[in-house]
């Protein structure tokens, strides 16, 4: 029995890592060599089959979502994703919904993609970082080449289709610098939602130190309050972007909806092309592979003890210092995979960002009490009524 309160967002691989790009500070390259003498990288009709079959079963929502991501998930190509949507209708139970969602790197989109995608009802995740100077630093082609032109064509051909896609732009030492630009830049595509992904990237058998291309803890802080700022003065209710919007929940006492900022983790899990289940994006490794659905359910494997111990960690070794912040309510200590660096006490599992964050957390923080004010006595009023 499907239990009530599962939440989970699966991140599934149809293509596995393969991409026709090499950024630089792609974490997921890497993985094909779990998969060495696999080719091609693809999920199978049945594998795929089975897997919408058991994701449909372990969501009890109305609206049953699914996330399509890489490598590069267009990869797979068009008539797999033609397929996708052939076997959800199949499956799909009468009263429900399914909406699917997709992370692209934008080159390889054109009218054919851009046209299945609207017919389909997708939300378009689109990779640009910034202006062109700033975007081709380190989203490379394989042969070192700049791939800015092709992504903007990308973008614009989703635009003119009528897609409103999310930007999801990766904050590193390049581009952390030039918030104004940055954003503006976005502002001058017309972008309606935005997510910035800080950098964090540790050099090869080190514990703390960082590659020169991470973002700088407190610059990332700095960035953050200059585009909350020139967002609060010119673009709100007209603009998106997540981690403000996470920020807010906190007026309304509402639980965050990104993985990072959650009490607990462990409900955003991965599933490879051949149906490999591992605990989060950033942990694909074997020590986080907890089976495969044509051997264990996907229920199960969501549920599963291993699992749930992976999430609850989050918590359970968040550091005193944390658990004394005054912004413990907005971060929750982020994502674990940066909590490699110590307190000011000498104890482990600080948050690298740690600055950063609150930095820009408590930049932010009489906003949200201020909407949250606002919402309360606006709650009262309406009661006395």
């Amino acid at each position: 029995m499907v239990n009530k309160s599962r939440e989970f967002q699966i991140f599934a691989k149809p293509a596995g890592a393969e991409c026709n790009l090499h950024c630089t500070y792609c974490y997921y390259l890497g993985k094909k060599s779990l998969y060495r003498g696999t080719k091609p990288l693809l999920m199978t009709g049945v594998i795929l089959e089975n897997y919408i079959i058991q994701h449909i079963k372990a969501s009890n929502e109305q609206i049953i979502s699914f996330s399509w991501h890489g490598g590069e998930p267009l990869l797979a190509g068009i008539d797999f994703f033609r397929k996708i949507i052939a076997l959800q209708k199949k499956h799909q139970p009468a009263g429900k919904k399914i909406i699917n969602g997709i992370q692209t790197n934008g080159t390889l989109l054109n009218e054919n993609w851009c046209n299945f995608f609207v017919s389909e009802n997708f939300n378009v995740g689109i990779s640009i970082d910034g202006p062109e100077k700033m975007h081709d630093l380190l989203r490379r082609t394989g042969a070192n080449g700049g791939t800015f032109m092709k992504v903007l064509s990308g973008y614009e051909l989703l635009q003119k289709s009528g897609i409103q896609p999310e930007i999801l732009c990766v904050v590193s030492a390049g581009n952390v610098k030039y918030p104004d630009e940055v954003y503006n830049f976005f502002r001058q595509l017309n972008a309606s939602y935005i997510t910035f992904l800080p950098l964090v990237e540790r050099l090869p058998g080190s514990v703390t130190e960082v590659t020169r291309d991470s973002v700088p803890s407190e610059e990332f802080g700095r960035f953050l309050c200059k585009v909350f700022d020139e967002w609060v003065e010119k673009d709100i209710g007209s603009v998106k972007i997540q981690i403000f919007e996470e920020a807010g929940r906190v007026a309304f006492n509402q639980d965050h909806t990104l993985c990072i900022f959650k009490v607990n983790c462990g409900r955003v899990p991965v599933l490879e092309h051949n149906g490999d289940f591992y605990s989060c994006d950033h942990y694909v490794d074997s020590d986080h592979l907890l089976g495969n659905i044509t051997d264990k359910s996907l229920s199960n494997l969501l549920d599963s003890a291993d699992q749930q111990a992976f999430g609850s960690l989050k918590s359970n070794a968040l550091p005193k210092f944390c658990r004394e912040c005054d912004v413990l309510a907005m971060c929750n200590g982020e994502c674990p995979k940066n909590r490699f660096i110590c307190t000011p006490e000498g104890d482990p599992g600080l948050n690298y960002l740690c600055n950063g964050y609150k930095l820009f957390f408590n930049h932010c923080s009489p906003f949200v009490e201020a909407i949250s004010t606002a919402w309360k006595s606006q709650g009262m009023g309406q009661k006395k009524r």
